[in-house]
């Protein structure tokens, strides 16, 4: 991670100021900024732990900042410079086809070429921090999705389920943006809240006030919880919140389901399953994926949906009888172009997907995510609260 980071600072000092020539002192000046730019980011994490309050929130937010703008001012810089190979290959072989000589160099030409596109860059970066910043902190967008399930009971057919996932109550995420969300949500008026994991980025005592307006969140059937790898991530562990999500009204669901629906005998009803986080095995005591202990002894007949944080394991999902996963874990990827990359890796990196497997079928939804993590941005993928219609 030191060379990834070290690599795209240099490549930055080479278009940004190298090139450009800049006279001195600004040459140097510049230089000195850029190589403190990328000391900062690993020496303030570290330094983040041990430092008095507010600065470990102010120090991990600057540093995540600048690796959301460096990120951006590196992809810009990465794109011009491939247009540019790609047209000089171009005339290349365009002059090599026809033997027709080289033009001359013209270095006066060639450093105004090397400022340009270090002033676009800058620009292009920077007006896309600004966007990117807005829509991360912004509201939420409500995103309805219709699902058809053929195992529903015709008299639950309209049931909606509001999913929250990757919140990241933290150093960036704190209690107004969580009485947002459970504003938003509660405005839907669902008959379910499923939190698919990913809440928490800190200990209960630093974060315990941000997230109290989690106790107000309302829905028919209940409030559901699922670990994400971020809460195995805490100092304190993952025991330590999952007591007080349960103190907050939460329903844990550790590999284990639950019957949603109207109460008595004949009351209409699903079953509803929710696994602990797909990396969690190791990670603490009694932590593991279980789907065959979430379904034994279950129905075959009744309807299933599925709470996992990763949007991993759904063939065998599909096959057990799962008819709907919800998912997060991906953001979608975040912050465009890095989005490209998370669609490389990830099968199923955002919105809703139809799965067929050995003849049963269901599907997966995977959300954007409510928050963020790391560099407070989101370009063209905007944070989400999934309004989810069982019909």
């Amino acid at each position: 991670m030191l060379a990834v980071l070290g690599g795209m600072h240099y490549y930055l000092w080479a278009r940004l100021v190298r090139d450009p020539a800049f006279a001195e002192p600004w040459r140097r000046g510049l230089t000195v900024l850029v190589v403190a730019l990328a000391a900062s980011v690993p020496a303030g994490l570290f330094a983040s732990r041990l430092l008095p309050r507010p600065l470990p929130r102010l120090v991990p937010m600057a540093i995540f900042a600048w690796m959301g703008v460096s990120f951006l001012l590196f992809s810009a810089l990465l794109a011009v410079d491939l247009a540019r190979w790609l047209a000089t290959g171009a005339s290349w072989l365009e002059t090599a086809i026809r033997h027709q000589p080289e033009a001359p160099s013209d270095p006066e030409r060639r450093l105004f070429v090397a400022r340009a596109v270090a002033g676009g860059a800058a620009l292009a970066a920077g007006a896309a921090s600004l966007q990117a910043l807005r829509s991360a902190t912004g509201a939420p967008e409500i995103t309805e999705v219709p699902v058809r399930m053929e195992r529903l009971p015709r008299a639950l057919s309209g049931l909606t389920l509001a999913q929250i996932s990757d919140l990241h109550v933290g150093p960036g995420i704190g209690a107004r943006a969580v009485q947002r969300v459970v504003e938003e949500t509660n405005a839907l008026r669902p008959d379910v809240i499923a939190v698919t994991g990913d809440l928490v980025d800190g200990t209960v005592a630093e974060l315990r006030d941000a997230i109290s307006p989690l106790a107000r969140l309302e829905a028919r059937y209940g409030v559901y919880f699922v670990t994400g790898n971020h809460e195995y991530y805490t100092r304190d562990g993952v025991e330590a919140w999952l007591a007080e999500l349960r103190r907050l009204g939460m329903r844990v669901l550790r590999n284990e389901r639950v019957r949603v629906g109207d109460a008595g005998p004949g009351g209409a009803s699903i079953d509803l399953a929710g696994l602990d986080d797909w990396r969690s095995r190791g990670m603490a005591t009694g932590h593991a994926p279980d789907l065959r202990a979430a379904l034994a002894g279950r129905d075959p007949d009744r309807s299933l949906v599925l709470l996992e944080h990763q949007p991993h394991g759904v063939p065998e999902a599909v096959r057990s009888g799962v008819e709907l996963q919800l998912s997060g874990h991906t953001h979608g990827g975040q912050i465009f172009p890095f989005s490209l990359l998370v669609s490389a890796v990830y099968r199923y990196p955002k919105g809703l997907h139809r799965c067929e497997e050995d003849g049963r079928s269901g599907h997966v939804f995977v959300s954007r995510g409510t928050g963020f993590w790391g560099p407070p941005m989101r370009l063209l993928n905007p944070p989400e609260i999934a309004k989810i219609v069982l019909t």
